[in-house]
């Protein structure tokens, strides 16, 4: 079912097509429609050709409602478990789905192909199992189990009190409508979860981490201040060494409650991206015909994790506004891919910190090297998060301050700005030593 759906829309050009200009908007909604009927013929045509024949007759979609409903369901949930994947095809099939679900086209079509994402606590509420949920075993049995920092002797005892935890939550829970099945697939699931949130936190927790030992809000060692001031080195803001630190710190906390929150967020984003009372207008925003949508779900769900945030923190240092339905950020779409992409961000430059330590002390000409012409592995490690923490937290990126600065997502332009110079950074070759090959997930 993955594969039809991440088939048909791979090799279909709907957002190319649609996603223009056109003389008069009754043309454009000829070309969804027509498209639309394509991509749906094609689904059915895939599964059974007498079916897609017949379609091609009387086009009466509406008697595989269900069936689309599914297929589309089950991609839209793969890509929310798994933001790595269907890079591409993810975004025009929300589009297309966007479309699909308009006012515009859905009583031509007189149907819907949008379906509520099945979740863990969906799918356990339709079976009687909610119970499942408050055991004291469900903890165990759904932590991911990573071997940082542990014997393989720890490691072995806690899996075996995972899988103990698992048939205990089996046998305890398991009925007529709530298979023993069924219990595997949720746990597993939300172990998926937890693993994600894992993975994508790692970086960003270390990248604090980093900051809090080689950094000091109030004492600064000898150039190594990470003072910045506005129209020098690209920069867009003026700080002080303390506010810069802060900034920093905060924009990463930020970044981690965003994170941790995704699966919530994504939730939001579609529930806006696939409204049916709250469309788009098409407009030329500066980077080609976009899609510019208001996204109240997404936005609300957004200024609750910034007032989080700002508790934690105590002193907020710039902007608090979050772009959103406008030209920097045009929907819900471009809001949640903006995102995943921190773990890109930071996964290569924790990385190259952690491999530099093992090649440093297994490699004596990688130890002369790195001592030679960095001055040992402490200070180049040093000198790569001054030039970070500093250069990819001042407001650079764009041509205007309302664009880049000190706003949310001015922050993450920022480091975008900075990923895109490191190749003329005098420490790329230790990247590049690392095992580093770009920003794109790959590392």
């Amino acid at each position: 079912m993955l594969r039809l759906v991440e088939s048909v829309v791979a090799c279909s050009d709907y957002t190319s097509m649609v996603d223009v200009r056109y003389p008069r908007r009754n043309r454009r909604a000829h070309v969804q429609l027509g498209l639309i009927g394509n991509i749906l013929r094609g689904m059915v045509t895939a599964c059974d050709y007498k079916a897609g024949q017949g379609l091609l007759d009387d086009n009466d979609y509406s008697q595989y409602d269900s069936f689309y409903r599914q297929m589309f369901e089950i991609a839209r949930r793969h890509k929310i478990m798994n933001p790595e994947k269907m890079r591409t095809e993810y975004g025009k099939l929300i589009y297309f789905l966007q479309d699909v679900v308009s006012p515009t086209i859905r009583p031509l079509l007189s149907f819907s192909c949008r379906k509520e994402i099945l979740t863990v606590y969906r799918f356990l509420e339709e079976r009687d199992g909610l119970a499942m949920l408050d055991s004291k075993y469900i903890k165990v049995a759904t932590e991911e189990i990573l071997g940082r920092h542990k014997s393989r002797a720890l490691i072995d005892v806690e899996i075996r009190q995972k899988e103990a935890a698992v048939e205990v939550l089996k046998k305890t829970y398991c009925s007529p409508t709530l298979s023993a099945a069924d219990i595997h697939l949720c746990l597993y699931s939300i172990c998926d979860n937890n693993s994600f949130l894992n993975s994508n936190r790692v970086p960003i927790d270390r990248a604090i981490e980093y900051l809090r030992r080689y950094f000091h809000p109030t004492v600064v060692a000898p150039h190594y201040s990470l003072s910045i001031r506005a129209g020098a080195d690209g920069a867009r803001l003026t700080h002080g060494h303390e506010h810069q630190y802060h900034f920093a710190l905060q924009s990463l906390t930020l970044w981690r409650e965003i994170v941790d929150d995704m699966f919530r967020l994504w939730h939001a984003a579609e529930e806006d991206l696939l409204s049916g009372t709250v469309t788009y207008s098409l407009r030329d925003t500066g980077q080609g015909m976009q899609r510019v949508q208001q996204s109240p779900r997404t936005y609300r769900a957004m200024q609750q994790i910034l007032v989080r945030v700002q508790k934690k923190v105590r002193t907020w240092i710039g902007s608090s506004v979050v772009h959103l339905g406008d030209h920097n950020v045009p929907n819900a779409l471009m809001f949640i891919d903006k995102y995943t992409q921190v773990p890109q961000i930071l996964g290569p430059i924790i990385n190259c910190l952690e491999n530099l330590e093992h090649l440093y002390s297994k490699d004596d000409s990688i130890q002369k090297f790195i001592d030679d012409g960095y001055g040992g592995l402490e200070t180049v490690k040093k000198d790569i998060l001054y030039d970070f923490f500093k250069s990819a937290f001042d407001g650079s990126g764009a041509d205007n301050f309302y664009d880049a600065g000190s706003c949310i997502d001015g922050r993450l332009t920022s480091a975008w700005n900075w990923c895109s110079q490191l190749h003329l950074k005098p420490y790329f070759p230790l990247f590049r030593l690392t095992g580093f090959s770009g920003f794109d997930g790959k590392f």
